[in-house]
């Protein structure tokens, strides 16, 4: 089966994190399920030797975006700590590039762009087109992949290699992104 990729391409996995996985302190449902479709991506794109990104959730202990700071979320992904870590099963390879988002107290970053530097990096490295899966669809997928849009790169969403929030919040997200121009994305 012919592989989709070009070398202009880079796999982009969001926050595929212990936090956000059944267990961790803000599990998305069976968000733990996406790590067996998306080790099949990387080995692809281990085939082929695309760039691998992955995004984190890296927040200080006492960021904006708890709730005992009068954030929406519970605390998670504080780093350096067991739940931050991407999920164990994650086969990421060594030549990663690790993007951390929200380490500052005051501020936060649902984007995998959002104050990174990514985008920059990406087109330095010539790369044009993202295959994006992870977690949640609703939120941090979401917006890395309509901030990814907006920067001009072209998008395709892994199938069966997201998970949302909630149903009804998945089903909206995947509507926006591909009205915004995300297509879907599979190995053949």
């Amino acid at each position: 089966m012919p592989l989709p990729f070009e070398p202009s391409d880079a796999l982009l996995l969001v926050d595929v994190q212990v936090d956000f996985c059944p267990g961790g302190s803000l599990p998305i449902p069976q968000g733990d399920t996406v790590v067996p479709v998306l080790n099949r991506w990387l080995e692809a794109a281990a085939t082929t030797g695309i760039a691998v990104v992955a995004s984190r959730d890296w927040h200080p202990p006492h960021h904006v975006s708890f709730e005992p700071q009068g954030g929406p979320w519970p605390v998670h992904c504080v780093q350096h700590t067991p739940g931050a870590a991407f999920h164990p099963d994650l086969a990421l390879p060594n030549h990663t590039i690790v993007i951390s988002k929200a380490e500052t107290e005051s501020q936060e970053a649902y984007s995998a762009f959002d104050g990174t530097g990514l985008a920059q990096r990406l087109r330095d490295a010539g790369i044009r087109r993202l295959w994006v899966g992870g977690l949640a669809e609703d939120v941090c997928v979401k917006a890395t992949v309509l901030e990814a849009l907006r920067e001009g790169f072209e998008v395709r969403l892994i199938e069966g290699g997201m998970k949302p929030v909630t149903e009804s919040g998945g089903q909206q997200a995947r509507e926006l992104m591909f009205q915004a121009g995300a297509q879907p994305g599979t190995l053949g």
